[in-house]
């Protein structure tokens, strides 16, 4: 018989009290498989540690938003927000789905362009545009949301200059009873800032406004925002038309719906309190559809969604490095993946589960990155088994934002996969080597012989 590692003995206070609606026990079932992939496997072919991400989840989610927003408004758009994920596998995914590109910087406008999405398919955001981006996309009949004055100013210079006719939009930012309010972005509606720079855009020759756009916030919990905001942009869509007989093509509505991750600090969690696609697009679609707009005069319904169509097609495999006991007495498990990869973990309670069967036998474990900073924590407080040395976990729902804020900080970035359709994988994004960091840097001609 295999002799069992001893362990200090712990004595750790019981705090009792009644059961919630949840119930007494933390269930821990083994997550062995991804789709139909077997996680050792993946582990063994690609390394840990390993994302994953899952094509027939994110085609599955992208179906299902648009089907549900189709079948309430009869004229809808998504376009892929590229900050979230920009792998340009994941990209060309929504792509084959029908989604434009939303891009906030010149770096993704050209990746949409690579991508093979045409210039009238995307969506340019952000408040950083360089003069040679606002004329390529100008060039392009790409719809440039202006987001500033200055910007303003800039365009109908250039256009006046290289003879263009920019597609153009502004985005508005509004009291929707969020708070703190987005209001750094775009022009305001409340103090007639927005209302202004529509007038100067209708005076000026050359632009064409087309469009109106919001993004009132990120990992939005009530609906009821959305309804103010297609509200107010209604309004000012009316106006045009009353005042300036200017119909307006679309409206914007931005992203921000959540995922089903749990937030930190939430007693909840995310499945239980996030909305679902459907709230919001009764919230959004019943709005224009009641505001009186002539059947040909609707708006087409352009959505940026992100996260909710993502993250939950996204894994990260890792393996247990070590255990330990705080001075406190507390379980700390240290595993080879950190905040540097699992950037997201700043914010939400990711679920975490063994990719093995483990006893019943659980405690309260705090799981550490391998970084050496304090800060590297993945999960402050979690119910695991008892894990060991060399035994895999999955974390689950990391598919947004983690593949485009991740560091390159003390460890290299790992492989990424895809799994496809046919449960085939494929390598999507290669593990960095110190050759690839170090191809960027130059050594100066007295340093040389060090």
């Amino acid at each position: 018989m295999e002799k069992l590692k001893y362990e200090r003995p712990v004595i750790k206070k019981l705090i009792t009290g009644f059961t919630n609606k949840f119930g007494s026990q933390s269930k821990n079932e083994a997550v062995t498989h991804i789709e139909s992939v077997n996680v050792n496997e993946l582990i063994g072919k690609y390394g840990s540690p390993l994302f994953v991400l899952s094509e027939r989840q994110i085609r599955r989610n992208y179906q299902n938003a648009t089907r549900i927003f189709r079948t309430r408004y009869p004229k809808v758009q998504f376009a892929w927000s590229y900050k979230t994920n920009y792998l340009n596998a994941v990209c060309r995914v929504f792509h084959q789905e029908g989604s434009w590109a939303e891009v906030v910087s010149g770096f993704e406008y050209d990746k949409a362009i690579a991508n093979g999405v045409p210039g009238n398919k995307i969506i340019f955001n952000g408040p950083d545009k360089k003069d040679e981006e606002l004329i390529r996309a100008a060039r392009n009949n790409s719809l440039i949301h202006i987001d500033h004055f200055d910007e303003l100013y800039t365009l109908i210079k250039l256009s006046d200059e290289y003879q263009l006719k920019p597609l153009v939009a502004i985005r508005v930012n509004m009291d929707t009873g969020i708070y703190p309010k987005w209001d750094r972005f775009g022009f305001n509606f409340e103090n007639g800032q927005a209302w202004n720079a529509i007038t100067r855009i209708l005076n000026s020759e050359n632009l064409n406004l087309v469009g109106l756009h919001c993004h009132i916030g990120t990992f939005m919990l009530t609906t009821s925002a959305y309804a103010i905001a297609a509200n107010k942009l209604c309004e000012l869509a009316w106006s045009l038309k009353v005042k300036h007989n200017k119909t307006i093509q679309y409206l914007d509505l931005g992203g921000g719906f959540p995922s089903t991750n749990t937030l930190k600090g939430s007693y909840l969690p995310g499945t239980d309190t996030v909305p679902s696609i459907d709230q919001f697009a009764d919230a959004i679609t019943d709005v224009i559809l009641n505001y009186g707009f002539k059947q040909e005069d609707l708006p087409l319904l352009i959505l940026e969604t992100g996260r909710a169509l993502i993250d939950d097609a996204g894994y990260l495999l890792g393996t247990v490095l070590a255990n330990k006991r705080l001075s406190d007495g507390r379980r700390a498990t240290i595993l080879d993946f950190g905040v540097n990869s699992l950037f997201t973990s700043f914010w939400y309670e990711h679920k975490v589960s063994p990719a093995q069967e483990s006893g019943q036998h659980t405690e309260e474990t705090i799981l550490y990155g391998p970084l050496c900073m304090n800060i590297d924590v993945i999960r402050e407080n979690i119910t695991l088994p008892l894990l060991q040395k060399g035994d895999r976990l999955v974390v689950h729902k990391v598919g947004a934002y983690n593949m485009t804020q991740w560091m390159q900080f003390i460890t290299l970035r790992p492989n990424v996969v895809m799994i496809d359709k046919d449960n085939n994988t494929h390598v999507i994004r290669n593990a960095e080597t110190r050759e690839y960091i170090e191809s960027a840097e130059l050594i100066p001609p007295h340093l040389t012989n060090a």
